[in-house]
């Protein structure tokens, strides 16, 4: 099994295309935080999407910048507005840490591939809190397989992309969709790297448990290692399952 060390030096070292329309190094970023430590969260409901969004464009505009983005290992608590992350009967606790890097920009924003693949599964994940449509790409690296996952799409990408289509990177994927298509969110894209897609086609686990993190992290390193915005390079402390003394 590759571990991480070696995920980490091979795609840090990848060419890869933005998976915006202009690279994301030429427009300021806001660094946008939504874990659970951020009092600004307080102020709105994230389930009325309306004000979530409302929230992002003000952050934006305060920071100057031309997109948001961020959330790799953040603790979510706003995911208690969807029964997706919720803890099952047996009283298991509720999905909160997240797995990718979410990039806010306007619904209709173009989608491209960050790295050569080949489309392999798509679906519309369309339960509220959800992805909505969702592309996964299939890629091979000195002979490693892995995968990278781009949701809260527009269904229309999914025409455009479907199963079996091979993209170049920087090649046109799909764009955003809108909340009503992407079930409640705030136009974004949610991208994501996974090393061992399991038994998913079309969907894959963006959020984990926090007791789980070291097992979900591994599987999904850094998305950061491809996108490479440098406001997210800065270094952050691990997470941690319990408050240190």
């Amino acid at each position: 099994m590759t571990s991480g060390m070696h995920w980490q030096a091979l795609l840090s070292e990848l060419p890869c295309a933005s998976p915006l329309a202009f690279p994301l190094d030429s427009q300021p970023c806001c660094k946008l935080d939504l874990s659970a430590g951020n009092p600004a969260l307080h102020r709105f409901d994230p389930g009325i999407t309306a004000d979530f969004t409302a929230f992002i464009w003000q952050q934006m505009a305060a920071d100057g910048a031309g997109y948001a983005a961020g959330g790799y290992a953040e603790n979510r608590t706003l995911y208690a507005m969807s029964p997706v992350f919720a803890a099952n009967a047996e009283g298991s606790e509720a999905r909160t840490l997240h797995l990718g890097v979410d990039l806010w920009l306007s619904a209709g924003s173009s989608v491209h591939a960050v790295l050569p693949g080949r489309v392999h599964s798509c679906r519309d994940n369309a339960a509220f809190g959800d992805y909505g449509p969702t592309i996964v790409l299939e890629h091979t690296l000195d002979g490693c397989r892995f995968y990278t996952l781009y949701g809260h799409l527009a269904r229309e990408s999914l025409i455009a992309s479907p199963v079996g289509r091979v993209l170049e990177a920087g090649e046109l994927l799909g764009w955003l969709g809108t909340p009503e298509v992407n079930v409640g969110w705030p136009p974004h894209l949610h991208f994501q790297i996974i090393t061992d897609l399991l038994d998913y086609a079309g969907d894959y686990p963006g959020v984990c448990r926090p007791s789980e993190a070291a097992l979900w992290l591994a599987r999904c390193p850094d998305p950061n290692l491809l996108l490479r915005i440098p406001a997210l390079a800065e270094p952050q402390e691990p997470f941690q399952t319990e408050p240190t003394a």
